[in-house]
């Protein structure tokens, strides 16, 4: 009876719920009262007279808890009406907050997607110890350096260390988070997390999480040596005060690359002579390898001083103008580059000895501490739209602070006459930088903007370097595009690696001359025609190289005594008719001094891909990538120096590689797959980049990127 009771009463409730909702507030109801609005006249507690201790009038109180529950099921409500996506998020980085504060949408389309790989950028290629992720690598193509000052000289595996200028900041209204993941199998493998979210309006937190796991193509999976594995770590913020003046830029970043130098396989005729496998071929060095390790914090102050200004974008975004600025840089990095050599050298991989004759542990520590003071007067005409008629002053001073520690593993004899390997100092050494820098642009109008830069070491062990830089923007309207001329000189010192160096196999105590640069350059966008043609113009006098004696390993550093000559043009056109797309991009390069500057006089990058929308939620892309470039004398490269060099004169037979990809989108996830060397057998069994070195096999490669908008 008791629980029929129940069941009674539970249907009573059911039917006094079904009256309270007909007696629901209804908004469009007139002078009717909201019980979220305390302000309304016709709120109770708002009326003339009163009396709260009549019950009939007064509203009924309700309970801590119910009110929780009350507000807790408005705002589930609330959150079911809205869908966050990219719209809630914007991203910019340190450059585009220089001169004002940039903020952009993030990337969530499908353009690129295919090429994660920095070893295969259409218009960066580079070449590499096999063609997979991790791996010692440099440019394809003639790309100098516009730096100054202090260079350790090992820049191999640059290309996946996490830097400063490479974190990027956020404005997130909802949290966000990214997870990409893209293989080939055990050959190759590559995840990456991304977080970030805003603690309030002001202050965003996130952190990145890069690994990179990989067993390449020619190796044996039963060696770990032979196996790459990297990572970076980085956690960031950026703190922009309410009144927008003051910014905060902080990141804390740790990379531990390990790469393999195996010497190659011993086997030089894999794509020519009979059959292989490529998890058996015998490498010259199965256990040796490089670990780079470094830890850095970076911090970035700068604050707005006076009147400032604010521009609308396209896209609405609004653009912070300052008048005035000042900012100061903290950076400290901490970074150690070790040799392993774990194998006895039975192929002479290595051109000497000097300590061991079966194991090396070289490692040099650079400790870098770096102070920047920087001062920006903006004079410009009044206005909502960009500014016209600008004019800009950046005056800074710099303070770079380094130490060094070099080591060797030697054999020593102690006191009792007893044989010891330990690590042997061989050389330390701490000096300091002061550069100092300035810049002068100056904005006619939205069409012509003038700007020139000097970068100058004063003072410490570095001076006399510089570098001058002068750029010119001429636009015309929209279908006219616009063209940039530049032109630079710069004088750069010699590295520590060609100047001072000591380890188990190379050791060079040699005096260079700066290497000096001279470019001009010629450059016209239209992005209407979908047009980027440029030319450029390189003198260089006292190139600095490596080279080694005919036939030989001995890579050792070398100076040009003549000036070199080289002419760089390049284009990218896009094609388009309906959703048949048609990319390209081609570059030729010309020196006299082909047989120092390694580099092919040749390179193109085509892509045919058709776009295709399904159900109005389902974006495809489907198509064919082939990279090709002429042939060209192959650079070697030396085992435990981390460079390449000019070696033997030989050259590789060339020929083009192609990609099929079927790439989409669905909501926030993008997902690709592709058959990497398609074309591997029709015209070649290989490649090589590299003297000794073979490229990637073909390969079923896919990839996924999700994005999260909590």
């Amino acid at each position: 009876m008791p629980d029929k009771l129940k069941y009674i009463l539970l249907l009573l409730i059911c039917f006094a719920a079904q009256f309270a909702v007909a007696q629901q507030y209804n908004p469009n109801y007139p002078n009717r009262y909201d019980p979220n609005n305390p302000n309304n006249p016709n709120n109770p507690y708002n009326r003339r007279g009163y009396n709260p201790n009549d019950t009939t009038t007064r509203p009924k109180e309700i309970s801590g808890d119910a009110q929780i529950d009350s507000m807790r099921k408005r705002e589930e409500r609330a959150r079911d009406s809205v869908i966050f996506n990219s719209k809630f998020i914007r991203v910019t980085s340190e450059r585009f907050l220089r001169d004002s504060t940039q903020l952009f949408a993030v990337d969530t389309t499908l353009t690129n997607f295919e090429n994660y790989s920095p070893l295969f950028q259409p218009r960066a290629p580079q070449i590499s110890l096999g063609g997979s992720e991790g791996l010692a690598s440099r440019s394809l193509l003639f790309t100098p350096a516009k730096t100054i000052g202090f260079d350790v000289g090992l820049h191999a595996l640059d290309l996946w260390k996490l830097k400063p200028e490479d974190i990027q900041y956020y404005k997130a209204r909802v949290p966000y988070s990214v997870l990409s993941l893209y293989t080939g199998g055990a050959a190759e493998q590559v995840f990456k997390l991304m977080h970030t979210q805003n603690v309030n309006p002001n202050l965003n937190i996130g952190f990145n999480l890069n690994f990179i796991g990989s067993r390449n193509f020619y190796s044996s999976n039963r060696v770990l040596g032979q196996n790459v594995s990297d990572l970076n770590a980085a956690a960031f913020t950026w703190y922009e005060s309410k009144s927008k003046r003051y910014n905060l830029l902080a990141n804390l970043i740790y990379n531990n690359l390990k790469s393999p130098e195996t010497g190659s396989i011993l086997n030089d005729s894999v794509f020519t002579v009979g059959s292989f496998d490529k998890k058996t071929e015998t490498v010259r060095l199965p256990n040796n390898y490089e670990n780079w390790k470094s830890t850095g914090l970076y911090l970035k102050q700068f604050y707005y001083i006076g009147h400032i200004d604010t521009a609308n974008l396209k896209g609405g975004t609004p653009k912070v103008l300052p008048t005035q600025r000042v900012n100061y840089t903290f950076n400290y990095d901490v970074s150690k580059y070790e040799f392993f050599q774990n194998d006895i050298d039975k192929y002479n991989v290595f051109p000497d000895y000097y300590f061991s004759s079966n194991r090396s542990r070289d490692s040099l520590t650079v400790t870098h501490i770096q102070n920047d003071f920087g001062y920006s007067f903006y004079l410009r005409s009044k206005g909502k739209k960009i500014a016209k008629n600008e004019l800009k002053l950046d005056l800074g001073l710099t303070h770079d602070f380094y130490t060094y520690t070099q080591f060797v593993s030697d054999t020593l004899v102690d006191q009792y006459g007893q044989k010891l390997r330990k690590a042997d100092k061989k050389q330390d050494a701490s000096f300091q930088n002061i550069t100092i820098r300035g810049k002068l642009s100056y904005r006619f109008s939205d069409r012509i903007d003038l700007e020139g830069t000097v970068n100058q070491v004063a003072v410490g062990r570095n001076f006399g370097d510089f570098l001058y830089d002068a750029k010119l923007l001429l636009a015309g309207g929209n279908k006219a595009g616009k063209i940039i001329l530049e032109g630079y000189q710069q004088s750069s010192s010699p590295p520590l690696q060609a100047t001072s160096w000591v380890t188990n196999h190379y050791i060079f105590h040699n005096s260079f001359s700066n290497q000096k640069t001279t470019s001009l350059s010629f450059n016209y966008i239209n992005d209407p025609l979908q047009l980027d043609l440029k030319a450029e113009y390189f003198l260089i006098a006292d190139y600095l190289y490596y080279v080694s004696q005919p036939g030989g390993s001995d890579a050792h550093p070398v100076q040009l005594g003549n000036d070199i000559n080289l002419l760089k043009v390049s284009l990218g056109k896009n094609l388009s008719w309906r959703e048949l797309h048609f990319d390209n991009y081609i570059v030729y390069e010309k020196t006299d001094y082909q047989s120092t500057l390694r580099v092919p006089e040749v390179y193109t990058y085509s892509s045919l891909y058709y776009n295709a929308f399904l159900f109005n939620t389902l974006h495809m892309s489907a198509g064919l990538n082939v990279r090709y470039n002429t042939t060209y004398t192959a650079p070697s490269y030396a085992v435990g120096l981390g460079q390449f060099y000019n070696g033997q004169n030989v050259i590789y037979t060339s020929y083009p590689v192609g990609t099929v990809f079927l790439k989409g989108t669905i909501k926030n996830t993008n997902v690709f797959v592709q058959y990497d060397y398609a074309n591997q057998g029709l015209f070649s069994n290989g490649y090589y980049t590299v003297n000794r070195y073979p490229q990637q096999d073909h390969a079923l490669k896919f990839g996924v990127r999700w994005m999260f908008f909590q």
